[in-house]
C-alpha cells in the first residue's frame, strides 16, 4: 500500500499560459525531489530497459537528433539529449515539449527532477487543458519514485488502472483541478468539464464523491 496524501503532496504543481515560436501554448509543470544520484535517476528516465519497468515501453534512435515513440502514447523528435541534467523533446506534436531538468537535491544523494510541458492552446483550450496531462504525470512521477525505491511492479499500466492506482488519480486530478483554479487560467465552465475528462480518463472506475 502507498500512502497516497504524502504521494501527492510530494508534486510541485503549477500551470500557466506562454508563448512559443509565436504559438500560445498552455505550460504544465511538475517538480519532485527523489532520493538517487542525479545519474541515477537519469538513468532511469532514459534507460529504456528501465523506463519500462515503472512508465511504458520505449524504443527509437534514442540521441540527440533521433526520435522516440512511447507505446501506446506519444513519440517525438530528441531536440537536446545533455546527460545527466537537461532532455528536451517533442510530444506529439512541434510545439508541444517536454523538457526534463535534473538538479542536485538539498540533500546528499538526492535530485530534483522538473517536467515542463507545453500544449497548443488550440488543444488545452485554457488552462484547464492541465487537466489532460498533469494527472498523467503524476502517476509517472508516482510510478519513477516506487522504482527508485525499490517497490518494482511487473506492470505498470496495470498498477495505475488498479482501485490503488485510481485513486491516487483521482486526488491527483483533484490537486490539478485546485492548482488551475488558483492560476486563473480557466474559466469554473471550462474547469469544470475539464475535470469530467480527466476524471474519465484517469480515475473511470471510481465514484468520486464530489461529483
Amino acid at each position: 500500500m502507498i500512502d497516497i496524501a504524502q504521494q501527492l503532496a510530494a508534486i510541485h504543481r503549477a500551470v500557466g499560459n506562454r508563448t512559443l515560436d509565436e504559438s500560445d501554448v498552455v505550460a504544465v509543470t511538475l517538480r519532485r525531489e527523489y532520493e538517487a544520484e542525479i545519474a541515477d535517476v537519469w538513468d532511469a528516465v532514459t534507460d529504456p530497459d528501465r523506463v519500462r519497468r515503472w512508465f511504458l515501453p520505449l524504443s527509437g534512435d534514442l540521441r540527440e537528433g533521433g526520435a522516440f515513440q512511447l507505446e501506446g502514447n506519444a513519440g517525438g523528435d530528441i531536440l537536446t539529449c545533455q546527460a545527466p541534467r537537461l532532455l528536451k523533446v517533442t510530444f506529439g506534436g512541434p510545439v508541444s515539449l517536454v523538457t526534463l531538468t535534473l538538479t542536485e537535491g538539498g540533500k546528499p544523494e538526492t535530485t530534483v527532477l522538473e517536467l515542463d510541458h507545453t500544449v497548443p492552446k488550440e488543444m488545452a483550450g485554457s488552462g484547464a487543458g492541465a487537466l489532460y496531462v498533469g494527472p498523467g504525470w503524476d502517476g509517472a512521477f508516482l510510478g519513477l519514485a516506487l522504482y527508485l525505491a525499490g517497490e518494482r511492479t511487473e506492470d505498470p499500466v496495470a498498477a495505475a488502472n488498479s482501485t490503488e492506482g485510481q485513486t491516487f488519480s483521482l486526488g491527483s486530478v483533484r490537486a490539478w483541478e485546485q492548482i488551475v483554479r488558483e492560476s486563473g487560467t480557466a474559466t469554473e465552465e471550462e474547469l469544470a468539464a475539464a475535470v469530467e475528462v480527466s476524471l474519465a480518463q484517469f480515475a473511470p472506475a471510481l465514484q468520486d464523491p464530489k461529483s
